[in-house]
């Protein structure tokens, strides 16, 4: 038999994608794109504190790339088997756990391994650049770059193997990634401030990758060699840890067990606070289906909405704590910026999972066909969600643009020209509009992509990279491109002022959202049955024609050859 064979499968497989290449390709030439930008905007800044700044902006984005990688990739590799019911035929082979357990790493971790991996060598460009960037500080934060991406990778894949729901399973491993990279050393300072016993105990700092990415700087690796390698050893070990917990439990969660009679107690009382008991249930039940049925089907779950003021609350809890830990210090511009910028992701990123899973989950269940067979218009199924939506959504929106109109009555209380005070009401009111924006852009490319993406991570994931990346890579080319037709000019004189970059902002974003939200629309309105029936992972008819046309000229070729999925 051969070792490991579900591995070797996977890199067969891989190693004839198109995709495996590309994705090298694309993410170097990304990174080069990004040390272009950087050196274009700071050209006339000491070459050393360049090549310094540069190689923070490449570690960094290396690392954080690297912690994503799990939630992104693994979280949902072994949980789709589960929903898909085929991880038990696999166990009824003579695989083993770590079979299926690595063959799954190593299927779902390729695009970003390979990213990574080609983000390495261009950390070693501010070295070239003779900015005091010596070879063994590239050397360890290539080692840190790694060390993150297996960690996260594992993580992942141990969270995927306890799950079975795909945005549980994400949302989990996302948090316990933060949990350990920034939660931790929050506690640390927030327990030594409480104390006053500075500095922070290394000991909530160890498992934190942040730590040993701060440690592998010269500067603090000199004085702190011995925690950089205990922080490094560490995050491996606990990396196989996960590794090895996901190889044990997999064998057996898949399997619908009996459960303990106190768990079932417990299971009932949450499904009975989650639903409502019987006649509260009904009359629920009776409301919601005069309105819109589809209304009924997504908001029966009473927890979705009181989730959002939880979430929202703890928030509160913890600025509030922050402003009685430091009083008059923590009202400020970058304390109220900072908590509209958490509050806006949040609130995106939120609602852009839940108008995905949507459709997501009843497509790929066989309910949407069945929805589809009834009198239901498309309409109504888009009324219903965004009812829903609204439902769940329209309150916490409305507390969070409340709170930034505080915020910004507050800075304006503290400004002292009218000119400042002029830029503070451009500023918000522009990032005010683009949020309620974005939530419209991502309520209709969150159906669509719901409907036709594989999953619903997927969904969500490229309806926010569209509406929150998209309009700052845009924004980072026009930028580019000013700083590039001036490269001749030593004068700034006659450069645009923060009225065109706010207005390039303000336009750039708005633009965005109208652009997709109006396409998302009309392919919702038009085509929703077609998509809806096709299957997913399916060509288009274009490209199945094309494929027709040039078989006959390749008629002496194995036929296998000409499968798109082994990337002949």
């Amino acid at each position: 038999m051969i070792f490991l064979p579900i591995v070797s499968r996977e890199l067969l497989l891989a190693s004839r994608r198109r995709g495996t290449y590309w994705v090298r390709s694309t993410s170097a030439l990304a990174v080069m794109i990004i040390g272009a930008w950087v050196f274009a905007m700071f050209r006339y800044e000491p070459a050393r504190d360049l090549a310094m700044l540069l190689f923070y902006v490449l570690t960094g984005g290396a690392v954080l790339l690297a912690l994503s990688s799990g939630p992104r990739s693994t979280a949902d590799c072994i949980s789709e088997e589960k929903r898909e019911g085929t991880l038990g035929l696999l166990f009824l082979t003579d695989l083993r756990g770590y079979d299926v357990i690595l063959g799954k790493l190593f299927a779902s971790s390729f695009n970003s391994f390979y990213t990574v991996v080609a983000m390495l060598p261009m950390m070693a460009i501010p070295l070239l650049m003779g900015g005091g960037i010596t070879l063994n500080e590239v050397a360890r934060m290539s080692l840190v770059t790694i060390n993150a991406l297996f960690f996260s990778l594992t993580l992942g894949i141990f969270v995927s193997a306890m799950s079975r729901s795909a945005l549980k399973a994400s949302l989990t491993s996302a948090l316990l990634v933060l949990f350990f990279v920034a939660g931790l050393p929050a506690c640390g300072m927030l327990l030594a401030a409480i104390r006053k016993t500075w500095p922070v105990n290394p000991l909530f700092l160890v498992p934190s990758t942040g730590f040993t990415y701060f440690l592998a700087f010269d500067s603090q690796y000199k004085l702190s060699k011995s925690w950089f390698w205990a922080s490094f050893a560490l995050i491996h070990g606990l990396s196989w840890l996960g590794l090895l917990f996901a190889t044990l439990v997999a064998r057996w969660t898949w399997q619908e067990r009996p459960r303990f009679q106190s768990f079932l107690h417990w299971r009932e009382r949450w499904q009975a606070w989650t639903y409502g008991r019987g006649p509260d249930r009904v009359s629920f039940r009776s409301r919601l289906l005069e309105v819109n049925p589809i209304l009924w089907l997504v908001a029966r779950i009473r927890s979705k909405p009181v989730s959002v003021w939880v979430v929202l609350g703890l928030l509160a809890a913890v600025w509030i704590l922050g402003w009685w830990k430091f009083r008059r210090d923590w009202l400020n511009e970058g304390v109220y910026i900072s908590t509209a910028i958490v509050l806006n992701l949040l609130l995106r990123c939120w609602f852009a999972t839940e108008a995905a899973f949507v459709l997501s989950d009843n497509h790929r269940s066989g309910a949407l066909e069945l929805l589809l067979s009834t009198p239901l218009k498309v309409e109504d199924i888009l009324r219903g969600q965004w009812l829903a939506l609204r439902r769940q959504f329209i309150g916490p929106v409305l507390l969070v643009l409340f709170a930034e109109c505080f915020f910004l009555l507050a800075i304006i209380r503290e400004a002292i020209s009218d000119d400042e005070r002029v830029f503070w009401y451009a500023l918000w009111f522009c990032g005010m509009l683009i949020f309620v924006a974005d939530l419209v852009a991502l309520y209709w490319l969150g159906m669509w992509r719901g409907l036709t993406s594989r999953n619903g991570l997927r969904a969500a994931g490229g309806g926010l990279a569209i509406v929150l990346g998209l309009p700052w890579a845009a924004y980072g080319v026009i930028l580019l491109f000013l700083v590039v037709s001036e490269l001749g000019q030593r004068s700034y004189q006659g450069n645009p002022t923060w009225k065109f970059f706010l207005g390039l902002w303000f336009g750039l974003g708005v633009g965005i959202d109208l652009l997709f939200a109006t396409w998302c629309r009309q392919k919702l309105l038009t085509e929703f049955r077609l998509a809806a029936q096709r299957q997913y992972g399916a060509r288009s008819d274009s490209l199945k024609s094309w494929f027709k046309t040039l078989k006959p000229h390749v008629s002496g070729m194995d036929s296998r050859n000409l499968d798109p999925e082994v990337g002949g």
